[in-house]
């Protein structure tokens, strides 16, 4: 009896759990990470991971002696650590290096059309957009590339999107120094296309505005630059 409530309770705290990944509850902005997130090396957790998506293939009865099969587990594995979440690693995020801004250039300055592929937390598939990016410089600029970096760091690890926005507007504002800084994302989640109500039209925006651009002319102007074509 006492087995039989114990699996009772376990299978409600998942229901429960899928249940909030599908309303894409958020406890925070930070990515929630472990203590001990980086305690094991690269090396090894590709070593962990291709062992227990081995075992998960076998799970799902696939013959792992098929030559087209057999080295999977260790491409995921490597997939995982070394591209599509490396961004969960501090080490990862790129440096930043401030310029004057001798051109005394004084208006704001718009990044837009940034290729974006996360990979939602709640499913682990792809979430594939555009971020558009602006701000207004305090007297420093960076080199263009860095704003498309950032997005990728970020966008490289499990993620919701309203945590995405606001983790890239807040790297932003403390490489630039400047709260004068915005950023609208557009994009598609497989979740939502691929499985569950299988919606192949719709996407999902989200926008973050501080400092100047939440003045109104400001905000305005950036919204008529992105829809420019």
């Amino acid at each position: 009896m006492k087995q039989n409530e114990t699996l009772l309770n376990t299978r409600h705290k998942s229901d429960s759990m899928d249940e909030l990944g599908e309303d894409h509850v958020s406890t925070s902005a930070e990515t929630p990470l472990r203590e001990d997130a980086f305690e094991k090396d690269d090396a090894l957790k590709i070593e962990l991971i291709q062992k227990h998506f081995k075992e998960i293939m076998l799970i799902l009865g696939l013959d792992l002696t098929d030559d087209s099969l057999k080295g999977t587990p260790n491409r995921v594995a490597k997939m995982y650590v070394q591209e599509i979440f490396s961004g969960l690693n501090p080490a990862n995020k790129p440096s930043i290096r401030l310029f004057e801004n001798k051109y005394k250039y004084s208006e704001m300055l718009v990044e837009k059309d940034i290729t974006l592929y996360s990979y939602c937390e709640h499913h682990f598939v792809p979430i594939i957009g555009k971020a558009h990016v602006a701000y207004i410089s305090n007297g420093k600029v960076i080199g263009l590339s860095k704003i498309n970096r950032l997005v990728e760091h970020f966008s490289k690890r499990p993620q919701v999107q309203e945590r995405l926005t606001v983790q890239i507007a807040e790297a932003l504002k403390e490489a630039l120094q400047t709260e004068d800084v915005a950023i609208v994302i557009d994009a598609a989640h497989l979740c939502v296309s691929s499985r569950g109500v299988k919606d192949t039209a719709s996407t999902t925006i989200t926008a973050h505005y501080s400092g100047k651009f939440t003045e109104d002319q400001t905000k305005n102007e950036f919204l008529a630059f992105i829809q420019k074509k």
